[in-house]
């Protein structure tokens, strides 16, 4: 697993500075502690990541649970309270796995599925605008539309302005520079540009630059524009972080309502994550379903258990994680070392790394999952491609990632339906060479529903009087009841307008039969399935 330590250990610190303000900032949103956000990022990493089969996956407290959180804080009454839902939640989700359920995954359409990389990317950018300004309103990690702090996307930009901090800017900007230089330039020249990445450089900058300018009168950064990990004051305040849930109220019919939720919303979220990062896998692996929503549970149950928020598998961290050359698993999982050893032995010197910073690497994170080039090749792909793909970027930048992702998956299934609409037959119109009259061809698809009956129905209903039709269902291997039916009832219009009808099967020719449902019932179980 360490024989890729070269690429997954400058990875995984760039996911760790990336996880920090997420964390930290979704436990925020999420009205819960502080502290609740970095034992699931710890616990995501490290147990997520060591029973997954995702390759380069990354877990962790995810933004789409932050709105059930707080609603549920509300109806449980306690944080301790809350725990013993996530608690059950993640055996819940264990027992998804059991059962099989992440088959789900692989039912998402791939137009949707890029459609909610691209949605997060624009809302990293759109998110970090202000956080690079210096404008910290609204914590990092909250990505719905409508904001914690009463604003929403849009509405927060126009805030910035007369909310800049001029040092929290200038740093963002020399970060974005070293950034671009280190990953345009130096890593391409030298390798050992390649070995420390361009964040852990522009973090140590932002570090220098904030101590180097704290007497500044125009340059300070306020320390509310600084990452912000709790700090303990010795061993015992430190395990004093760690809450343990109330498994006295198990009973509660509220508990076991939440429990059920969080374990089908993060099952949800982490199976559209996996097929996300699969997706932007070099290498192209495929990551076990089932197996996951068995690592998520049992991260769940044991994050529940010493206070932390629900996990699920996070694609920010994912593509950040990916776009920094992680190869395996254990980027991951040295990622989650990272914050547990960073949260014990240098708080401090975390609470020292301006925000601005870090919006300026989750910019390039953003940009990276929505490149211009990725609009014009799905226009390129037609319509039954690109309408699902802006559908879900609209729903997730004005919603939230579920929501865009149902509209995407609500239109993708429309998308189908019209295709098969369309695909039931095929016509070919040729002349009698006794008679002269129109013969009519319609060639039957390999399966044809009840979906393909209007079409059907178009088609007959267009037939003129003295048509010969011949219906050849040589190639059919499933034919719906409906559309049997619709056939059937053919055979007396087909009469009063003078349409002779020929039935074509492997098994020979009918002309004019008495009953069509008899003549497709007698095909031969193995040539056919009907559907009764």
């Amino acid at each position: 697993m360490f024989k890729n330590f070269k690429n997954d250990f400058p990875a995984s610190v760039v996911v760790f500075f990336v996880a920090i303000p997420l964390c930290l900032g979704i436990a925020l949103a999420s009205g819960a502690p502080l502290f609740s956000g970095l034992i699931a990022g710890i616990v995501g990493g490290i147990v997520v990541g060591a029973i997954s089969g995702s390759s380069l996956g990354v877990s962790g407290p995810a933004a789409g649970l932050t709105a059930i959180v707080l609603a549920a804080l509300a109806t449980l009454g306690s944080w301790e309270n809350f725990l013993v839902a996530v608690v059950l939640g993640g055996a819940i989700q264990i027992l998804f796995g059991v059962l099989r359920a992440g088959i789900i995954g692989y039912y998402f359409p791939n137009s949707v599925i890029k459609g909610m990389l691209t949605g997060i990317g624009i809302i990293i950018i759109l998110k970090q605008i202000p956080h690079f300004f210096g404008y910290d309103a609204d914590p990092e990690g909250d990505w719905a539309f409508l904001q914690v702090d009463g604003e929403n996307t849009f509405s927060e930009l126009g805030n910035i302005f007369g909310n800049i901090s001029p040092g929290a800017t200038v740093i963002a900007i020399i970060g974005m520079a070293i950034l671009i230089l280190w990953e345009a330039v130096l890593s391409k020249k030298y390798k050992i540009f390649k070995l420390i990445q361009g964040p852990l450089v522009a973090v140590a900058a932002g570090i220098i630059f904030y101590l180097l300018t704290q007497d500044s009168e125009s340059l300070a950064i306020s320390k509310d524009h600084l990452v912000a990990v709790p700090v303990p004051d010795d061993v015992d305040s430190f395990l004093g972080q760690f809450t343990f849930p109330n498994f006295s109220i198990i009973g509660n019919p509220q508990v076991w309502v939440t429990a059920f939720t969080i374990a089908l919303v993060a099952s949800l979220e982490t199976l559209l994550c996996v097929e996300a990062t699969d997706k932007l896998d070099p290498h192209k692996r495929t990551t076990p379903t089932n197996r996951e929503l068995f690592a998520q549970g049992t991260g769940n149950m044991l994050s529940g258990l010493i206070g932390g928020l629900p996990v699920t598998q996070v694609i920010v961290r994912s593509s950040a994680n990916i776009q920094s050359g992680g190869q395996t698993k254990a980027s991951a999982i040295m990622h989650g070392f990272l914050l547990l050893i960073s949260v014990i032995l240098i708080p401090t010197v975390l609470n020292l790394i301006p925000l601005s910073v870090l919006a300026a690497i989750l910019f390039l994170v953003g940009y990276k999952l929505a490149k211009p080039s990725l609009f014009k090749e799905m226009i390129q792909k037609g319509w039954k491609q690109y309408v699902p793909f802006f559908i879900t970027i609209i729903g997730i930048v004005f919603g939230d990632l579920l929501i865009g992702i149902s509209l995407g998956l609500a239109v993708g299934i429309v998308v189908v339906l019209i295709k098969n609409y369309q695909n039931s037959h095929f016509l070919h119109i040729r002349k009698s060479e006794e008679n002269n009259v129109d013969v009519v061809k319609m060639t039957l698809a390999e399966e044809v529903t009840f979906i393909n009956k209007g079409a059907i129905i178009k088609e007959l209903d267009k037939l003129e009087e003295n048509t010969l039709l011949e219906i050849d269902t040589t190639k059919t291997r499933f034919l719906d009841n409906d559309v049997i039916e619709v056939f059937d009832d053919f055979r007396i219009k087909a009469k009063d307008r003078n349409i002779d009808v020929t039935l074509i099967s492997e098994r020979g020719e009918e002309k004019n039969p008495q009953s069509y449902a008899e003549f497709f019932k007698r095909k031969k179980k193995d040539e056919l399935r009907i559907d009764r």
